[in-house]
């Protein structure tokens, strides 16, 4: 197995995550500094560490959903010291992350687990796992605008991919739209949203794949139960 891989399925980090870790030669296997990605492992006898810490896949799997509230990151911990989704968790045994990231001021719909196979399938853009949004925009979008968005715009040098807009609802000077993308960049839908002169005032993801925010409150979480596990798993 690659020791990347391990790292993730032990609940250490993604296993993007996990690469920077070995990278960053913080892993031995067998009392040896690892820093290649592809290295191979037997789980069964190697000793794989991590900062001197050996490290066991045992650990019970968990998965989770929250409903984020704006003002928190989705990081395990923060530089700012700003509050971080994990504190809205601590009376759960396992360690767990995010699957992902919702900014800090977007909310809803947030997943996390110790599963770094399931986190990596979720997370990478290949995949295709639609996630949906409910976005309040300034104005109202033209029809060229829409289908600009709908088939890709440029942002920080790359063209991202086909998206769904529909408008919902228009008030004033302000529209409700639904945007469905299975990507995850970095404030991707608020630059595209900038880009076609329709900047969000608030943004909250409904849902991920089947996966719906449904009644949970702001603030709160749940378990998964087994069937959406299982949908998850079948992605």
């Amino acid at each position: 197995m690659r020791l990347q891989k391990f790292m993730a399925q032990c609940g250490i980090a993604s296993r993007r995550k996990s690469e920077e870790i070995i990278i960053s030669k913080r892993v031995k296997v067998n009392g040896k500094v690892i820093t290649e990605l592809g290295y191979k492992i037997d789980p069964l006898q190697d000793i794989v560490t991590v900062d001197g810490k050996r490290i066991r896949d045992r650990e019970k799997k968990v998965y989770i959903m929250m409903n984020k509230p704006k003002g928190y990151v989705t990081t395990v911990s923060d530089e700012f010291n700003r509050k971080t989704v994990l504190d809205l968790v601590k009376d759960i045994k396992e360690r767990v992350y995010p699957i992902g990231r919702l900014d800090f001021d977007t909310s809803g719909l947030l997943l996390l687990t110790n599963d770094g196979e399931l986190a990596y399938k979720l997370i990478h853009p290949k995949f295709e796992v639609v996630k949906t949004y409910i976005a309040t925009i300034k104005g109202r979008p033209s029809e060229e605008e829409l289908e600009r968005f709908r088939h890709g715009l440029e942002i920080d040098g790359y063209i991202t991919s086909k998206a769904e807009i529909e408008i919902l609802s228009s008030i004033d000077d302000k529209s409700v739209v639904r945007i469905k993308i299975h990507e995850g960049k970095n404030r991707q839908i608020r630059k595209m949203c900038d880009k076609i002169g329709h900047p969000v005032t608030s943004l909250k993801r409904i849902s991920i794949g089947n996966l719906e925010l449904g009644t949970l409150k702001k603030g709160c979480w749940r378990y998964l139960d087994n069937d959406e596990i299982e949908y998850l798993k079948k992605i």
